[in-house]
């Protein structure tokens, strides 16, 4: 790390002289071609409207390159990816009145539905509007990790972006992921012994009871949403005296979809959001699902574990929203640690206005590119490009347009902290060498056919193992 970059706790956190130390440690990180990456991540923050092309980035005041040398920085350059992901967790991260830390994890896809010659593509699900809109479309699934603020903003803090591939368990991927965040953040000073354990807010599509139990040795609480139809089991009632027996591990059970089983003790109150309007809160303690050998535990050594912790249902005034379930492996929260949980996956939509800018300004899946590598290299320059806008807003000026209002200091948007971000950089210099002067290669002769052509390649996951089809031919296999 150079020493003009300092952690969490260990220097000044904001001004020109992090944001130059960020700035040198991230040139530090590029290994190859590392003045035209450079430059190019200088060309993403100072275009003067979104990014609609690679070739354009070139024609930005500042790119001392021509197009070819974009394409040849993305495909052909090498980004440290560890030294930078240091770099960017050193950076200071959201404050929150209790000094708790709060992530979000989701997966942001990058769709590649024509390209035939990329490798490593999957079936990524795209939300649409209407009914029956989903759609599964070939892409790069990325899962992402964001420290989130406590205000309604924008901003969030990315600190993480790993690829899933065809052979990866998607949960196993993320527990290593967050293992690895938090390993980092506890590294760089951002938490230390004694402070509340960090939460990890995410949505349905995660196996939020298996992430627990993977992550039950970090200090790290997980907290999650729930599909509508699932059931859970609550504690069972101890047995007669003198009845024989193993000791039951479930008891009644609850059923989401079922109003009648929602009684029991519970904790409920009510609570005014600006999402929602005013909402009603119950959460019951010491809640599990039952789990199933034919499911993600079927390796599981021994017997299938029973995992306690907090259900939390919150039900919208108005009668078109569907009530919203919540679990956290945290058990006698009581009500302010449910409301700690339920406050902060409200503040998980965030990342979602990230994923928003990351495609819709800076044109992260704008590029067609065909090596995931590439791709990879790609995501990370604008990681590195949107911690940049992080140091800079309270260094840009507010250069609004005729009909927008003004912005108070640190209110700013990031899309108009990039408005202003290359006056900052003239105050800042660059340690990007020019370029030298070179001789285009020759390239294949015109008329001539390309007979070296990329290989096709097939998308989805591929399951190995073949546990589930294995196991019911053994079924049918068995006499009568």
């Amino acid at each position: 790390m150079s020493a003009t970059f300092s952690c969490p706790g260990g220097g000044p956190q904001s001004g020109p002289g992090v944001l130059r130390g960020f700035r040198a440690e991230l040139y530090g990180c590029l290994t190859a071609r590392g003045d035209a990456l450079f430059e190019l991540c200088d060309a993403v923050l100072c275009g003067d409207g979104p990014v609609r092309d690679l070739a354009g980035l070139s024609l930005v005041p500042g790119y001392r390159r021509g197009h070819g040398a974009v394409y040849d920085a993305v495909n052909a350059g090498a980004v440290d990816i560890g030294r930078l992901r240091w770099a960017v967790g050193c950076v200071r991260l959201p404050a929150w009145p209790d000094g708790r830390i709060r992530l979000a994890v989701d997966v942001c896809c990058w769709l590649r539905p024509d390209a035939r010659t990329s490798p490593e593509r999957m079936f990524c699900h795209v939300h649409g509007r209407g009914r029956n809109a989903g759609q599964m479309i070939a892409g790069w699934p990325y899962s992402v990790v964001a420290a989130l603020g406590p205000a309604a903003t924008s901003w969030t803090a990315p600190l993480d972006a790993v690829r899933l591939g065809p052979d990866d368990d998607a949960t196993e991927v993320t527990a290593a992921q967050l293992r690895e965040v938090a390993g980092r953040l506890a590294a760089a000073g951002a938490w230390k012994d004694g402070d509340p354990d960090i939460i990890v807010v995410m949505d349905c599509g995660y196996d939020v009871i298996r992430l627990a139990w993977l992550l039950a040795d970090l200090p790290v609480v997980v907290c999650g949403r729930l599909r509508a139809g699932r059931v859970f089991c609550r504690v069972p009632a101890p047995k007669p005296p003198g009845m024989g027996g193993r000791a039951r591990q479930h008891g009644e059970r609850l059923r989401f979809a079922d109003e009648g089983t929602w009684g029991g003790p519970a904790i409920t109150g009510t609570a005014d959001t600006a999402r929602y309007g005013t909402v009603a809160v119950t959460a019951w303690d010491r809640m599990h699902a039952r789990l199933d050998r034919d499911s993600a535990w079927h390796d599981h050594p021994g017997s299938l574990p029973v995992i306690e912790g907090t259900l939390i249902q919150l039900r919208p005034g108005r009668r078109e929203l569907k009530p919203m379930w919540l679990w956290a492996p945290v058990t006698g929260a009581g009500p302010a640690g449910a409301a700690v949980l339920w406050q902060a996956y409200l503040r998980r939509f965030g990342i979602e206005h990230t994923f928003r800018f990351f495609k819709q300004v800076l044109g992260w899946d704008t590029p067609r590119l065909r090596d995931p590598a590439a791709a990879d290299r790609w995501t990370w320059l604008l990681i590195a490009a949107y911690t940049q806008l992080r140091l800079a807003a309270p260094l840009a000026a507010d250069l609004r347009l005729p009909w927008q209002r003004p912005a108070p200091p640190g209110t700013m948007t990031p899309g108009r902290v990039r408005r202003g971000f290359r006056a900052v950089r003239e105050t800042l210099s660059t340690p990007a060498a020019p370029p030298k002067p070179s001789t285009p290669g020759p390239g294949r002769p015109a008329g001539s056919r390309n007979r070296h052509k990329a290989p096709r390649h097939g998308v989805g996951k591929r399951h190995p193992k073949g546990h589930r089809r294995a196991k019911r031919q053994t079924k049918a296999k068995q006499p009568g």
